[in-house]
């Protein structure tokens, strides 16, 4: 039985979450609502026929473009906010759904990286649902187990479009050559911070504050094939994997459907055919970015904030040309070694990092021009 009618808001509707969240409800018409849609504006013609479609219950405003408009509809009656905003502008909205008292279904990490303790302060118990691959992966492994009986998770990482390369070999890397991701179909951004590594840094502050395990409990390997999608170790030694093929369609169905599961939302592994699993382990030397967010989780506080600051300015920049690939972790590093972290966190100390982070970053990429 699939339960009474799901009312969701889809915040970031054009983008790549929001688009595949849209395709769950379209085949899913008796499962979920559409009542409110909201987007960036990078895509105008696309909203317009996403809400001609679906024809959200909430009109005007809560169909509308922008930070504000994301917050309202946040904050309007509905059983699930799917949160697919990229970047930081999605911890308004974050904190609006969790303040509404609604399942949030969290695909914008950058919220909760940023709020950290202060998003979790907003949230009651179970009401968080991580949209990301890795940390539904993980949400659903550990249905096999108690907290006490987790000795690590183990977040697995493609390993990006630059797999095996040296450091030496990234200085003359291209965006049209880090926006060719070998697995997964993602917006710019995202993409390029999975070349970088930079997103599975992300994760790892992610899955610290999803999950409440240590940092020292988190680790990282590489599977190019991005079939198991992260894994749960008990202390009994024994390992419970999440694999299906490359797709987001299962944790935006769990995301919205929680804890449910959505028949058919993909297609799983054909076990009829060879498949063969590879792990690496990372290589830190080339890819410094998940050992900088380690210790910008461990510092805590505004850190985590900063680092993806920097980060969004120091992509933006080698997209433009204006940075080289090997450059944007040193200088997220060089802006981390730069702030101070205030004893006290509040909304205003997140929003006032972000910002300094930001200007830090156009200071140091300008300087180096």
């Amino acid at each position: 039985m699939s339960g009474p009618v799901r009312d969701v808001a889809i915040l970031g509707s054009t983008g790549s979450i929001g688009t595949q969240a849209l395709d769950l409800v379209r085949a899913n018409p008796d499962r979920f609502r559409v009542v409110a849609l909201t987007a960036g504006g990078s895509h105008p013609e696309l909203f317009e026929r996403q809400v001609a479609e679906f024809a959200p219950a909430y009109p005007g405003l809560f169909s509308g473009l922008g930070e504000d408009a994301s917050v309202e509809a946040a904050s309007r009656p509905c059983d699930v906010v799917l949160n697919g905003i990229t970047g930081a502008v999605g911890l308004r909205p974050t904190l609006a759904a969790l303040d509404a008292g609604t399942t949030l279904a969290l695909a914008n990490k950058e919220s909760l990286i940023m709020g950290g303790p202060l998003v979790l302060e907003h949230a009651l118990p179970g009401q968080i649902v991580p949209v990301d691959s890795e940390h539904s992966a993980i949400a659903q492994c550990l249905r096999g187990g108690t907290a006490a009986e987790v000795r690590r998770l183990v977040l697995t990482a493609s390993g990006g479009p630059f797999r095996g390369r040296t450091r030496e070999e990234l200085a003359e890397v291209t965006p049209e050559q880090a926006m060719a991701h070998p697995t997964w179909d993602m917006g710019p951004v995202i993409t390029i911070n999975s070349a970088t590594l930079v997103n599975k840094g992300l994760e790892v502050i992610e899955a610290h504050l999803l999950f409440g395990i240590p940092f020292d409990r988190i680790e990282v390997v590489v599977h190019p094939t991005s079939v198991v999608h992260s894994m749960v170790e008990f202390v009994d030694g024994s390992t419970l994997v999440q694999a299906s093929p490359p797709t987001m369609m299962i944790p935006i169905a769990l995301g919205l459907s929680w804890p449910d599961r959505v028949p058919d939302a993909a297609p799983p592994v054909d076990w009829s055919r060879p498949e063969t699993w590879e792990f690496f382990p990372l290589d830190d030397e080339a890819f410094p970015a998940v050992s900088l967010a380690r210790a910008a989780g461990e510092r805590g506080g505004t850190a985590p904030a900063v680092y993806n600051a920097a980060n969004e300015v120091a992509v933006a920049a080698f997209r433009a040309g204006r940075l080289a690939f090997t450059e944007i972790v040193p200088t997220v590093q060089t802006v981390l070694s730069r702030h101070d972290v205030p004893s006290e966190v509040r909304i205003e100390d997140i929003l006032a990092a972000d910002a300094w982070g930001r200007a830090c970053a156009r200071e140091l990429i300008e300087g180096t021009r």
